[in-house]
């Protein structure tokens, strides 16, 4: 098992990707403090797994929540190897209708300052443990393209991308390695809003292979970031959108 005898933090840990993560993780032999914005959602994901992973209750835009997680990951675990920044939310709207307090303050809050505040965290106590360390951030696809309804989502995602850089490349002398996973077109709640819309078919069909990418594919690639195959990745985005950004809509149906 890959990632035997290693704690992660795993935040927004009860969504879609996130939960794929922390079953993934399990899987390749870690111990997993499953953090999440509803207590009560965290001890029940908890109690699906036998002492391998404790749930924590977190607000990632409070950096003094996100100092404490990563303290709680220590205390309960004995040490923390792996720090995953996965909380994210996305509202669906265009940009002359928003509410600035909810389209941007708070979507940045927590997709920005949220990666921004594990980041740093994270970083202070692998120093602070005088051991390696490996920081991921979920980034997305949208970090790299413009669309209609997710104005803000894309600017917090780019900056993912970027704190990502300047990140590794600071802690990079503590032997602290930082990368990021963009999923593309991923079948979660979180995407669901667009069925609702009426567009799910179009977005569906918009796939290189006409289907939707599986959280358990996302994890998957999380798990490789995090153990020590992957060790020369660092300071990337790793783009896992079953080829997304490269290719236009097609013109023709398919065969």
């Amino acid at each position: 098992m890959r990632l035997e005898n290693k704690v992660a933090i795993i935040t927004g840990a009860c969504g879609g990707i996130g939960l794929a993560i922390v079953a993934k993780f399990v899987a390749e032999g870690a111990k997993v403090l499953a953090a999440d914005l509803d207590q009560a959602a965290t001890e029940k994901l908890a109690e699906q797994y036998d002492g391998q992973v404790k749930g924590f209750a977190v607000d990632v835009t409070d950096y003094a929540q996100v100092e404490a997680m990563v303290e709680m990951a220590v205390t309960h675990f004995g040490t923390v190897d792996v720090v995953i920044n996965n909380a994210g939310v996305a509202i669906a709207k265009m940009l002359l209708d928003h509410d600035p307090a909810q389209d941007f303050d708070m979507i940045t809050g927590v997709n920005q300052k949220g990666v921004y505040h594990g980041i740093l965290a994270a970083g202070r106590k692998f120093r602070a443990l005088g051991k390696p360390g490996v920081i991921l951030n979920t980034s997305s696809i949208y970090g790299q393209m413009a669309a209609e309804m997710t104005f803000t989502y894309n600017v917090s995602k780019a900056a993912v991308d970027m704190m990502t850089k300047c990140a590794a490349l600071e802690l990079a002398p503590h032997n602290i390695r930082v990368a990021a996973v963009a999923p593309g077109r991923v079948d979660t709640p979180m995407l669901r809003q667009y069925e609702a819309m009426g567009l799910w078919e179009h977005i569906r069909r918009e796939q290189m292979r006409n289907e939707f990418t599986q959280p358990g594919e996302i994890a998957d690639v999380f798990a490789f970031l995090a153990s020590a195959e992957s060790n020369c990745i660092n300071g990337t985005t790793v783009f896992a959108d079953d080829g997304f950004l490269n290719f236009k809509y097609p013109l023709l149906p398919p065969a």
